[in-house]
């Protein structure tokens, strides 16, 4: 598991290998993710947008944005979390993603970041 902490918002990210298909006559590796998102510190704060940089070791960075997580933007009170599962297509067995979540705090009116860290994705097959 990964993690990391911002601005007492601690991101945790556990990834799996989903298996692979073919499509358009081409290989896909898909993968899924479980992303925890704890609110450690004082303040109710919403997630209003993320920003993605998907990495695939056969294709070029590829940068996704968009409004929440799932369709929710969740406020997260102090003590609390919320948890998502998400996934990626890569047209490699190996690849990596990382970004940002665009947070506002309730009490401050504060926007701010929090970081994703970057996490890996490997098909059990990929490495020795």
């Amino acid at each position: 598991m990964t993690t990391q902490v911002t601005k007492g918002i601690k991101i945790s990210v556990k990834t799996s290998f989903e298996g692979t298909f073919f499509k358009n006559y081409k290989m896909h590796f898909a993968f899924g993710y479980t992303i925890t998102i704890e609110n450690q510190g004082r303040d109710s704060v919403q997630l209003t947008s993320r920003h993605w940089k998907i990495y695939d070791a056969l294709k070029e960075l590829e940068m996704l944005d968009g409004e929440g997580v799932i369709g929710k933007k969740p406020v997260i009170k102090p003590g609390e979390s919320h948890t998502y599962n998400s996934g990626c297509l890569l047209a490699s067995p190996i690849g990596a993603m990382r970004g940002h979540y665009q947070m506002v705090n309730f009490t401050t009116t504060e926007k701010f970041r929090v970081h994703i860290p970057t996490f890996k994705f490997s098909a059990p097959f990929a490495l020795n």
